[in-house]
């Protein structure tokens, strides 16, 4: 691919927003001045290739923004609802990849012992699989229903709170609990699409997937807001990273053939060949939006049992009495209309969270005081964050980061770092281990913190360029890692 080098790269109101002004337009970053002096100039061809796509309003890069496939994870790209284009490689492949966050009434001090959680961890693995090749524990659920109707397709015993009206959160305590498409675009899916998707049910995945066992340390300017959320300080937390699966893995495959060659057919295509996008009039393009839909709901309900398999194991070891309750769900991969200002949009975020301040109208009921949770992973050793937009975040159509951001490859992690020095970050032997389910570390090297970005400047970027603010910092306690 020929290298695209920036035209002008302007500073906007801080030294945190920057407007790089390309061949094909500009992209804005968002990012303090070390960061953004180290992006790699393939961000910027893959920036220039997509503003090639016909009628594109805004492209942002969020502080995490990394090389991914067609288009870079960390992008923020927008059309008009009425007459723009849509694009799986601005998606992802893991379409509905998402973060949840359960709070339990446990506090820090109950975890102090590092032999209570590993056995918590071991009691984890056996509700919740960690195999790539196991089925998982739901196979009395009709992947029909979880497609079609989300989280309102699943049976009241896989509600725990629907015995409490007024207490339930988890139908109303995420970013949507139902989306509403064309069902007979799922007349024309393989029955081996069926059966695998399935079988993944409630599993976590492999690669950068988790779900992580966190203590909560409170940010004292916003604590009035952690206290309406029901966070405090010390309080153990429950964070889980994963998304729609085979499902989404297969519709997103599917789809981009299917654009590339109608793509042909059009007369329409960017400097990069893997770039697939239709206008959302197309029926290919109509199709996928509609089957897009039904892998929002799967990833959502993924994540929900995966919480629900963690719930049983946290009560095997602590008592009927532990709760965890939902926080929050939301997504980082997706693209869907949204209302601003100038009229309906619709909106692509690739490895990019939506951060909407107290007051928006697309906050939930619960959070339409305060602005929602924003969720933000760290890597395995660091902090993750739980965050809430500010009005500032208008510019980029609300968005932040979705995490730290790979530094580096797989393959370059794995020639740089060793297992020693990743047993350090997890502080490996000491009373403060951060417990990790693999046994043996090798396995997942190409995870260590050594392969992010520094997950603290990310966070600095966000609220220095006022986008969103901290609410509470959430440290480790204990990683489950799904096998690849």
């Amino acid at each position: 691919m020929k290298e695209v080098l920036p035209i002008m790269s302007t500073p906007i109101s801080s030294s945190y927003i920057h407007e790089v002004k390309l061949p094909a337009g500009s992209v804005h970053v968002y990012a303090n001045p070390e960061l953004f002096a180290g992006l790699d100039y393939k961000v910027f061809n893959m920036a220039n290739n997509n503003l090639q796509i016909p009628g594109i309003q805004y492209m942002g890069y969020t502080p995490d923004v990394h090389v991914g496939i067609g288009t870079c994870i960390g992008t923020t790209a927008v059309w008009d609802a009425s007459a723009g284009y849509v694009s799986p490689s601005i998606v992802g492949s893991d379409i509905g990849c998402g973060m949840r966050v359960h709070l339990t009434n446990l506090h820090r001090d109950d975890l102090q012992d590092v032999k209570l959680r590993r056995k918590l961890v071991k009691t984890i693995e056996k509700y919740l699989p960690m195999e790539s090749q196991q089925r998982g524990h739901f196979a009395d659920l009709r992947l029909e229903h979880v497609v079609r109707k989300g989280l309102h397709g699943l049976p009241n015993k896989y509600i725990p709170d629907s015995y409490t009206p007024k207490k339930s959160t988890s139908l109303t305590h995420v970013e949507e609990s139902r989306f509403s498409f064309n069902e007979e675009v799922l007349n024309g899916v393989r029955d081996q699409t069926w059966g695998r998707a399935h079988r993944q049910l409630g599993t976590l995945g492999g690669g950068n997937h988790f779900a992580e066992i966190q203590a909560l340390e409170i940010d004292e300017e916003h604590r009035h807001i952690a206290e309406a959320w029901g966070m405090s300080d010390g309080q153990i937390v429950v964070m889980i990273h994963s998304g729609s699966r085979s499902w989404g893995g297969s519709i997103s495959q599917e789809s981009n053939q299917v654009m590339l060659s109608q793509m042909q057919r059009l007369g329409l295509g960017t400097a990069d060949p893997r770039l697939a996008f239709l206008p959302l009039a197309h029926p290919e393009g109509q199709y996928y939006v509609n089957m897009m839909y039904s892998a929002l709901n799967y990833a959502t309900v993924n994540r929900h049992l995966i919480a629900y398999s963690i719930r049983e194991a946290f009560r095997d070891v602590f008592g009927n009495g532990c709760e965890m309750r939902t926080l929050y769900d939301l997504m980082h991969n997706y693209a869907w209309a949204e209302e601003r200002d100038e009229g309906a949009v619709f909106i692509h975020r690739k490895g990019a969270t939506r951060a909407l301040p107290a007051g928006h109208a697309g906050n939930p009921k619960p959070y339409l005081a305060t602005g929602h949770p924003a969720l933000i992973p760290g890597s395995m050793g660091t902090s993750s964050y739980i965050m809430v937009g500010q009005p500032g975040g208008y510019d980029n159509y609300y968005s932040i980061c979705h995490g730290a951001g790979r530094a580096r490859s797989r393959s370059a992690t794995k020639k740089l770092v060793t297992v020693d020095q990743f047993a350090s970050s997890l502080k490996v032997g000491t009373a403060d281990e951060i417990v990790v389910n693999q046994r043996s570390l090798e396995s997942i090297l190409d995870e260590s913190p050594q392969a992010y970005k520094d997950v603290d400047q990310i966070i600095e970027s966000v609220t220095g360029a006022g986008l969103a603010s901290v609410v509470a910092k959430c440290k480790p306690l204990a990683a489950i890692k799904g096998a690849k």
